[in-house]
């Protein structure tokens, strides 16, 4: 169970993640050991993962999103998902309910290279057929 401060202190590092230890302490009202115990704690037991790279909405705002529902050959599934995770371009993939198995986030650096990707996630050993979607507007992400 998560505390109140627990709460506010993911809330500070899902903004920026490398907010220092002194900030943090500060922002919180909290030492830093106090602080930095809290964070080895939240690693520990697996409420934080690990940090990550999130691109500038300046980059983002060049890239093509789209999409990508997958159907998968059920023998195949576990081939499939690992070379689906070997594209870079693919941000996240969902197992879903329905018509399809899976769905996938992809991003290009244009249109042509995202072509390109389609047919390459097309013609994986294990996909029966895919559908896209490409996105033409974010009206919000948290």
């Amino acid at each position: 169970m998560l505390s109140k401060e627990d709460e506010r202190l993911l809330s500070i590092l899902r903004t920026n993640a490398r907010t220092s230890i002194s900030d943090l302490a500060r922002m919180l009202n909290l030492s830093r050991s106090t602080v930095q115990t809290r964070i080895d704690r939240l690693e520990q037991t697996g409420v934080i993962k690990g940090y990550v790279v999130e691109y500038g909405q300046k980059f983002v705002s060049t890239l093509v999103s789209a999409h990508v529902s997958i159907k998968v050959k059920q023998k195949l599934t576990t081939k499939t998902n690992v070379e689906l995770k070997q594209i870079p371009q693919i941000s996240e993939l969902y197992a879903i309910s329905g018509e399809y198995d899976l769905i996938a986030v992809v991003q290009a650096q244009s249109t042509e290279q995202l072509s390109h990707l389609l047919d390459d996630i097309g013609n994986l050993d294990g996909v029966e057929r895919t559908n896209s979607a490409v996105v033409l507007e974010t009206k919000f992400k948290r």
